[in-house]
């Protein structure tokens, strides 16, 4: 099985040992594959990152264990069945094919390092990494022969590769760069879809139609293009759909083309023999599954097995893997959305400086604050990434009261959500928001409404007693998790929950304490009738959704104030069919005969301040 060797590991156990590292990219076909596998084995065996594969290829073999135990499972009539249900399904999908639209993928060859070449023509012809001795961003083709890749440790580059050059890394300098290929993309497709500062998908058929041209020539003259302009290459793949072109930009790399003909049995003999993992969306774990379970190691073969597909995998994935099969993507211009989050994160040198973290976490909320007022966007949920010493991933998230995007404001949380980890030792960093919305956009400065919008007096004025504290204002020192556990609206909630984080989704590996799991965004508005407020996990309201982690005692406070008030709002409105107004809900009647206030508890006590205190009671009699 591919990943980590089993106990005792052979005479040879690297050979059965495949990392990220391991999976040859373009620019190493003639490397020494054993080679790279046995240094990679050797420098990694008893590291922290050796730990972590470990732990996650057992997380694998389970899963593997499973399906196979399930596919055991089947009889002769389940399987009958799913051949059944698999051949509609290869019916349906076929008769989805487009071949109608030409798309173009280009890809900027050794993007970051070329650029690198181009500022200091020195570099040129040299083994050069991108990145520094903890992380390789980026290593040019000279230095891939040697089998030095993205993603893989500065130091075992140099183990690969001694006379390996480092670059550090110049995110501004890239931007710049990328730029000037995007106006050239926008002479063919002012829609393009830019994928990462290095890749985009082109949909060309407009162009060839309008003057007459060639999917091929279309590509060549885009390339030439893109040199002139920027001094970089870039290799394009065109084919029917944006899947095949994005494998057909990989196959004559660097500074080449691969033009697959909008011609059904020209697609389906490309695919015929083409690796699962050359698919986007098929990754190591899925490879693994696969291969190991129903034997598939092509995209033909998925077709093959399907039914076994149909009968192990869920709809969405079994649609997916015969579209696969089929050679079928994408065929239109996705619509224009607003994104759902933003982020951005660093890899550093392992360090357990708290003061050094606190500058990184300043950095990330600089970077992150400049991009979203680039694009004019503020959010609410923000969420704090950390990747322990160990590779163990964290996720930390709060979603605040208003939408926020500057730097002040994500610093308030985000210096919190650290914090309450600290001390740690760190590797990695990243801050990401989410439930984000248009800056301008009036609806966006809306707010979680408040108790104090819901109760004034005939005179308009508050109805805070001068001696009371106020609400928005509380003081953190009267309110704790103890206190909270004897509010009757409230209950500590203070607990562990571990989750997955293998993607850029919010949840995270081994997440302690709380996740980053999105809210909606009308998360506030809840209509149900609330019986008694918790934080489930310690961090998200029973009734909503909303979450705040146990360090924001003053935001839970308040938040536990709206839906009281919204409760007592919803009594009101027995008879109505619309919200009550301010006026109304100062006029609440009450008995004739006055009721004494009940006596106020000392904060010292821990207890909350019983919310009829906060409210003057009026006699409809006078």
């Amino acid at each position: 099985m591919a990943g980590t060797p089993p106990d005792g590991g052979g005479d040879r156990p690297w050979e059965s040992y495949h990392t990220a590292y391991t999976n040859a990219k373009a620019g190493m076909e003639g490397v020494d594959k054993e080679k790279v596998q046995k240094v990679i084995y050797e420098m990694s065996k008893g590291s922290k990152y050796f730990e972590n594969e470990q732990r996650k290829e057992a997380i694998t073999k389970q899963k593997i264990d499973h399906l196979r135990a399930q596919c055991a499972k089947l009889t002769d009539n389940d399987i009958s069945h799913f051949q059944k249900v698999a051949e509609h399904k290869i019916l349906e999908l076929e008769a989805s094919r487009d071949l109608s639209k030409i798309w173009l993928h280009t890809d900027m060859d050794a993007f970051y390092a070329t650029v690198e070449i181009l500022e200091n023509p020195s570099l040129k012809g040299k083994p050069l990494a991108v990145g520094s001795m903890s992380m390789i961003a980026t290593a040019s083709y000279e230095a891939r022969k040697f089998g030095v890749r993205a993603a893989m440790p500065g130091f075992i580059g140099c183990k690969l590769c001694p006379e390996l050059v480092f670059v550090r890394p110049n995110f501004e300098r890239y931007t710049y760069y990328s730029e000037l290929t995007r106006k050239v993309f926008q002479r063919y497709d002012p829609n393009f879809v830019a994928t990462s500062l290095d890749e985009a998908y082109l949909n060309i058929t407009k162009v060839c139609f309008d003057r007459g041209i060639t999917g091929e020539e279309v590509a060549t003259e885009l390339r030439g293009a893109i040199h002139q302009e920027t001094g970089l290459t870039c290799s394009a793949g065109v084919a029917p759909n944006r899947m095949i072109a994005k494998v057909c930009s990989d196959i004559n790399k660097p500074n080449g083309q691969f033009i697959l003909p909008n011609d059904q049995e020209a697609v389906t003999t490309f695919v015929s023999t083409l690796p699962i993992r050359k698919i986007g969306g098929i990754g190591k774990v899925t490879e693994q599954m696969l291969r190991q379970v129903l034997g598939i190691s092509t995209c033909q073969e998925m077709l093959q097995k399907a039914s076994f597909l149909c009968a192990l995998f869920s709809e969405s994935s079994a649609d997916f893997f015969i579209s696969v099969g089929l050679g079928l993507g994408g065929t239109e211009t996705p619509e224009q959305r607003l994104r759902k989050s933003i982020s951005c994160e660093r890899t550093f040198r392992t360090t357990d400086d708290c003061s050094m973290l606190f500058k990184k976490l300043d950095s990330l909320a600089d970077n992150l604050a400049d991009d979203m007022q680039k694009e004019c966007l503020k959010g609410r949920t923000l969420t704090l990434k950390l990747k322990t010493a160990a590779f163990e991933v964290r996720t930390r998230a709060v979603t605040t009261q208003n939408y926020i995007n500057s730097k002040e404001d994500i610093l308030i949380y985000a210096r919190k959500l650290l914090k309450a980890e600290l001390p740690l030792s760190l590797r990695l960093m990243g801050l990401r928001m989410s439930q984000l919305h248009d800056e301008k956009d009036d609806s966006s400065t809306q707010t979680q409404k408040t108790l104090d919008r819901f109760f004034r007096t005939p005179d308009n004025s508050n109805v805070i007693g001068a001696n009371s504290p106020s609400i928005e204002g509380r003081s953190s020192d009267n309110y704790n998790n103890d206190a909270a556990s004897s509010n009757p609206l409230m209950c500590d909630g203070v607990g562990g929950k571990e989750l997955d984080d293998d993607s850029s989704s919010l949840k995270g590996t081994h997440t302690v304490k709380f996740d980053g799991q999105l809210t909606s965004s009308n998360a506030t508005t809840s209509s149900s009738k609330p019986d008694q407020l918790f934080w489930i996990n310690g961090y998200i309201c029973s009734i909503c959704g909303f979450e705040l982690p146990p360090g924001f005692e003053e935001e839970r406070q308040e938040h536990s104030d709206f839906h009281l008030a919204e409760m007592l709002q919803q009594e009101e409105a027995v008879d109505s069919t619309g919200p009550l107004s301010k006026e109304r809900l100062a006029e609440r009647p009450c008995s004739s005969t006055p009721t004494p206030k009940k006596k106020l508890k000392s904060s010292k006590e821990g207890k909350h301040i019983p919310i009829d205190a906060f409210f003057h009671k009026v006699n409809k009699n006078l």
